[in-house]
Formats: C-alpha cells, sequence, structure tokens
C-alpha cells in the first residue's frame, strides 16, 4: 500500500521555481514529523527540509535556507516545498517521508515511510 504519494517534479531552467507536493494517507496516522530528501545519482540521500507536523516548525540544510519552504495542510494532510531559484547540482530524485516517533529530522534512517520519488532537472 501506498502511504506516501509525491507530485510536481520536472524540469525548470536555473533560477526557476518548482513545488512538490505530498499527499499522506490517513492510514498512517499522525506523523511527528515529515522531511524532504533528494537523491543524487550514485550518492547517498541527503535532507533538504523538514517540519514539525504538529508545530510547524521547519528545519532546513543552509544551502538551501532562503530559497526553498516546506509547509504542510491539515486540511488535505499534504505537505509541499516550494523551491525557488533552483540551481543545475540541485538536479536529484526527491523524496518525501514521515517519522512517527520523535527525534532529529534531519537524518534518514529514522523515518518510516517513504514517497517513490520525483525527479527535479534544473537545466543551465
Amino acid at each position: 500500500q501506498v502511504q506516501l504519494v509525491e507530485s510536481g517534479g520536472g524540469l525548470v531552467q536555473a533560477g526557476g521555481s518548482l513545488r512538490l507536493s505530498c499527499a499522506v494517507s490517513e492510514r498512517i496516522g499522525t506523523p511527528y514529523g515529515m522531511g524532504w530528501f533528494r537523491q543524487h545519482p550514485g550518492k547517498e540521500r541527503e535532507f533538504v527540509a523538514a517540519i514539525i507536523w504538529s508545530r510547524g516548525s521547519t528545519f532546513y540544510r543552509d544551502s538551501v535556507k532562503g530559497r526553498f519552504t516546506i509547509s504542510r495542510d491539515n486540511a488535505t494532510n499534504t505537505i509541499s516545498l516550494q523551491m525557488n531559484r533552483l540551481k543545475p547540482e540541485e538536479t536529484a530524485v526527491y523524496y518525501c517521508a514521515a517519522k512517527m516517533a520523535s527525534g532529529f529530522l534531519s537524518i534518514s534512517w529514522p523515518y518510516d515511510y517513504w514517497g517513490q520519488g520525483t525527479q527535479v532537472t534544473v537545466s543551465s
């Protein structure tokens, strides 16, 4: 059963914007936190942004601060990642993830559920 479904990836020119969304199945309940990660070919998955569901507190990797915004919509049970001023080196597969227990949100292994990933390609 698919618990997280991402959408919104695609091709954009450098400096452009994309908005990713992640629909969270009600079957998993209310997560403690949700995160966005990305993976470049042949590299480890890296943290991009996270949000504590109940409080709305947000966290970002340094390189995206001021350009990316993570948000959640309680009514539709979705999270989004607005990405502005994209750079070619940010081309990657982007994944959303749900963590059910409290704890650090910037590392990937404690997350309980993962989406299938969505490709983001930034052309130079």
